[in-house]
């Protein structure tokens, strides 16, 4: 791939790369606590809880950037405190991993939230009866019914990461080899003469990937079905 694409195109998807995996690694535990907390516990202010969560799938990701940089911009009260302490994230590859994170959230919460509503409680409430904790129960009885579930979701957020653009345009902009992630560069090389051919090279690369996610994604919901049946 490295000889099919130019510099900046590599630049581009190694960049994408990067931000779509701390994307997702780091909202991964916030993702499973989030989804174990709308699947198994009933609370004052859980459907607000839900609605925040997929606020984004809703709201025009412009605004979710604007919101963004309004609140992490080095300027803005939580952005110039971070910055005190070192933490950037407006105009830097760490604000596109933000923004990727918060719009790839939505699709990790409900795949992991349908693993875990699809474990029968009398399974957890066996292992409860037994004497254990809840802690050891989601251990050693949920998360590993709900492994397949989870990678799902980590594998959606991944590709939805991949494919953010409107977010990441409007906090971070488009720096080439800072914050140029693919979708940025289809657009960049869409208002060059003569871009088209790394636009085509980009697009087949995002094809590839979102399709292998997608596949990836449903042949580990089919092993999850078949793992909850037995």
């Amino acid at each position: 791939m490295t000889d099919w694409l130019g510099p900046d195109e590599w630049r581009a998807v190694a960049l994408s790369l990067k931000v779509s995996f701390w994307a997702t690694l780091c909202s991964l535990p916030l993702g499973l606590w989030v989804a174990y907390v709308l699947a198994r516990r009933e609370f004052m202010g859980k459907q607000l809880l839900n609605g925040i969560v997929h606020l984004p799938l809703i709201l025009p990701p412009v605004v979710t950037g604007y919101l963004l940089l309004t609140t992490f911009g080095t300027q803005a009260p939580v952005g110039g405190m971070l910055q005190s302490l070192g933490v950037v994230f407006a105009f830097r590859w760490t604000g596109a991993a933000l923004a990727a994170a918060i719009m790839a959230f939505p699709l990790m919460v409900r795949a992991i939230r349908l693993s875990i509503e699809a474990v029968d409680p009398k399974l957890e409430q066996a292992a409860s009866t037994l004497g254990a904790s809840g802690v050891w129960v989601f251990l050693t009885v949920t998360l590993p019914l709900i492994l397949p579930g989870i990678l799902a979701g980590a594998i959606l957020a991944f590709a939805k990461a991949m494919g953010e653009f409107g977010a990441t345009i409007t906090f971070v902009s488009n720096i080439p080899g800072q914050t140029q992630t693919v979708p940025s560069a289809i657009y960049a090389f869409l208002q060059v003469p003569g871009g088209e051919t790394s636009v085509w090279r980009l697009v087949i690369v995002s094809v590839i990937i979102a399709m292998s996610a997608l596949l990836l994604s449903e042949w580990l919901a089919r092993r999850a079905k078949r793992r909850l049946g037995a």
